[in-house]
């Protein structure tokens, strides 16, 4: 049986709250914070990059080669169309089987601008001649910490395997807290085993939230 701890994020001090909340587990959706509390398991483990001593791999640095013809465009928080075709092509590739599978346009726009802490929505496009404005290819929703970033939910478009986009975007966003001076990256949860979460583990080194606190793996 699955249990969350939520909270609200509201009002003046909602970007403080998160901020601290964010540091002992919490997750953010909307304007909730929310963190697993199941009787007897501690399976889901909060996990953040060290981003100032990161160093992406061999394979990683292919990756980043691949996409350096994309412009990445740091916006408000506000949803749009394209936008929200970009997410419902992503979600039926690749999360046909969850809830945002049935999501409308309202509810991505919510789930986008429905926030009282510092967030954007970082969009990855593919620029041409004959297309200056660029071809929309991924988009992050991302939150501004004291001590980082924390990446809330992202997109791309499934039919580009070969770009590795979402390896990508969490590779553009180490870069991005490294130039701001800040030291971590929050991935969300990591569960050991767990198929679909195990690319978490890949960026080291990273800190592992545990009983007693933030663990170290090299």
């Amino acid at each position: 049986m699955e249990r969350k701890v939520f909270t609200h994020l509201v009002g003046l001090r909602a970007k403080t709250f998160n901020n601290a909340l964010t540091r002992v587990g919490f997750r953010r959706s909307q304007t909730i914070g929310y963190r697993p509390a199941c009787e007897g398991c501690n399976a889901c483990i909060s996990v953040r990059v060290r981003s100032n001593e990161f160093q992406p791999s061999r394979s990683q640095q292919r990756i980043i080669g691949r996409n350096t013809d994309l412009t990445a465009i740091s916006l408000e928080k506000r949803a749009s169309t394209e936008q929200f075709n970009l997410f419902q092509r992503y979600i039926h590739v690749r999360h046909v089987e969850s809830g945002m599978a049935h999501m409308s346009f309202n509810d991505y726009q919510m789930m986008i601008e429905d926030s009282y802490v510092e967030t954007q929505i970082i969009e990855y496009r593919h620029r041409s001649l004959h297309n200056p404005t660029g071809t929309l290819v991924a988009c992050c929703l991302t939150d501004h910490l004291s001590d980082g970033l924390s990446m809330v939910y992202s997109f791309y478009d499934p039919t580009m395997r070969e770009r590795s986009l979402g390896v990508f975007m969490i590779l553009d966003h180490i870069m991005r807290v490294k130039a701001a001076n800040k030291p971590y990256l929050y991935l969300g949860y990591w569960v050991d085993g767990s198929p679909k979460m195990a690319y978490k583990a890949r960026y080291l080194p990273q800190e592992r939230l545990e009983r007693d606190g933030w663990r170290s793996v090299y």
